[in-house]
C-alpha cells in the first residue's frame, strides 16, 4: 500500500509540476494548441492563468518534497487536499463547458489526491503525529 501511495504521490507531483510550468511558460495560444483538452484557458484572463499555474506548481512541491525530505510531514497531505479543491474547480470548468469525457478525468484526479491526503495523514506513509 505504501508503494501505491509513493506512486500516486509521484504522478501527481510531476503532473502537475508539468502542467504549471507549461501554463506558466507558454503564452495562451501555444498552451492551447497542445491538446482539445487545453481549450478552457479562453475562459479565463491571462493573470488568472498565471495564479492557477503558481497553485499547481507549489501544490506539486509542497506534495513532493516533504515526502521526500522528511520534513514539515503536515504539508503532503494539506497540498493533496489542495489539488482535491483545484481540479474541484476545474471539474466545474469542464460541466460548463459541457466537456464531460475531461470532467471525468478531472473527478480521477481528485480521487488520486484523495488517496494522497489520506495516505499521508492516517495511512502507511503518515508522518504526523497527535
Amino acid at each position: 500500500m505504501e508503494i501505491a501511495l509513493w506512486i500516486v504521490t509521484g504522478f501527481l507531483a510531476v503532473g502537475f509540476l508539468v502542467g504549471g510550468i507549461a501554463l506558466l511558460a507558454l503564452p495562451r495560444q501555444r498552451y492551447r494548441a497542445l491538446g482539445r483538452n487545453q481549450h478552457w484557458v479562453d475562459m479565463f484572463d491571462t493573470g488568472t492563468l498565471k495564479g492557477l499555474a503558481a497553485l499547481k506548481v507549489l501544490a506539486a512541491a509542497g506534495l513532493a518534497l516533504p515526502t521526500t525530505l522528511g520534513i514539515a510531514a503536515w504539508l503532503a497531505p494539506l497540498s493533496a487536499l489542495g489539488l482535491m479543491m483545484y481540479m474541484t474547480g476545474a471539474t466545474a470548468v469542464r460541466v460548463v463547458r459541457r466537456e464531460w469525457g475531461y470532467a471525468l478525468g478531472d473527478l480521477t484526479f481528485i480521487a488520486l489526491s484523495g488517496f494522497a491526503a489520506w495516505g499521508w495523514a492516517f495511512g502507511p506513509g503518515a508522518q504526523l503525529s497527535c
